[in-house]
């Protein structure tokens, strides 16, 4: 835990705030999703964990290669260009990268006395999480009208058997237009760098586990009934790429409540209940 303080104090004393914000920011991005995405890839291919892949097709090697080559072109002219020119909103709005260092350190004992300040963090991490949600279930329902599926969203959909990688495929208008859902609670608070980079870390792994297409047992929405991220989103949100555009559903990114408030989710719990109807009556004919 010190050598991570260490690290941050490094960074934040070599760096201007310029350098972190964007080419950190992007680095590290790069990083968590190449490294989170690309091992779904390689299960694919050598069929191990089979028994907890959602679909028995799997993506051709060209169609893999295709998905990452677009990705490299898509991060490099849309998101490095977007994260360079928000800068200066983020410092209008009060982002730092300054010390001291954000409220979630005195979990390495290091400001052990400043509770409130660890509140804070956590705090913002959850309003992000929820008002992203919200926002991403508006603009993705958008994304599935007749028009705007045919010319931006048809792109993500190229991939009716997703996998980690896949979740970041996508017109670069809609890179931009549902980006907006994740930087908007950010924007509005003006947190610590590494407030940011925490969010950030944590809605990559969140989205690339959504379309993984793997459904874990030791998911945490097993858990969690009102949470559809990780892999229990990969269930819920495949469901979303098996169907036809206009009968989809499954709108959300992270919780489950807004499919469930507005009845777009009703297709996927009853073919759920369908399914556990024939694994009772499987269980009772053994």
């Amino acid at each position: 835990m010190e050598l991570c303080f260490k690290v941050a104090c490094y960074l934040i004393t070599n760096f201007s705030d310029f350098q972190l914000a964007c080419l950190g920011s992007f680095f590290l991005h790069e990083s968590v999703f190449f490294l989170s995405g690309l091992p779904f890839i390689f299960l694919e291919r050598a069929g191990w964990l089979n028994q907890y892949k959602i679909q028995t097709k799997n993506n051709t090697v060209d169609a893999q290669e295709k998905c990452i080559t677009k990705l490299l072109l898509y991060h490099f002219c849309v998101n490095l260009p977007v994260m360079i020119l928000s800068y200066p909103v983020f410092r209008f709005m009060g982002m730092r990268s300054t010390l001291p260092l954000p409220s979630w350190l005195p979990l390495l004992a290091v400001y052990s006395d400043t509770c409130f300040c660890r509140k804070v963090v956590s705090t913002q991490v959850l309003f992000y999480f929820i008002l992203e949600d919200f926002v991403f279930y508006w603009g993705h329902r958008i994304l599935h009208t007749k028009w705007l599926y045919k010319h931006v969203h048809s792109v993500h959909h190229e991939y009716a058997t997703p996998f980690g990688l896949t979740s970041e495929y996508a017109h670069p208008a809609e890179i931009l237009f549902l980006g907006f859902a994740t930087i908007l609670g950010p924007a509005i608070t003006g947190p610590h760098l590494i407030t940011l980079w925490l969010w950030m870390v944590l809605r990559v792994l969140e989205t690339v586990e959504a379309h993984c297409g793997y459904h874990f047992p030791w998911s945490l929405s097993n858990y969690l009934p009102l949470y559809g991220g990780f892999v229990y989103s990969a269930d819920f949100h495949d469901y979303h790429h098996r169907l036809l555009y206009t009968k989809s559903g499954n709108y959300s990114s992270t919780f489950v409540y807004m499919d469930w408030i507005f009845g777009t989710d009703t297709g996927y719990r009853k073919l759920k209940a369908l399914k556990s109807e024939g694994e009772e009556m499987a269980m009772k004919d053994m």
